[in-house]
């Protein structure tokens, strides 16, 4: 029996060598985008949330801690030490 309770997934590491990364490269790099163009449309449409919240700014500045969701998929930047 259910409960309807689910366990959040826990987001994926993406680790970077420095910051800041704008978010449409980070999209491409970690493979959620087949392309660039493709990064700044998903963006565009509102598609794409940085720390919870929406984000339409393609050249958005990603830092170490942000946590990135789009299409059901999260990732969580971290700074390589």
């Amino acid at each position: 029996m259910t409960t309807g309770n689910t366990i959040p997934k826990q987001p994926r590491i993406a680790e970077i060598d420095f910051e800041p990364v704008e978010l449409c490269k980070l999209l491409k790099n970690e493979d959620l985008v087949q392309s660039g163009g493709e990064a700044k449309f998903v963006i565009a449409e509102g598609r794409v949330s940085v720390n919870g919240a929406i984000e339409t700014r393609k050249r958005k500045k990603i830092l170490d801690g942000d946590v990135i969701s789009f299409s059901g998929e999260q990732i969580q930047v971290r700074l390589k030490k």
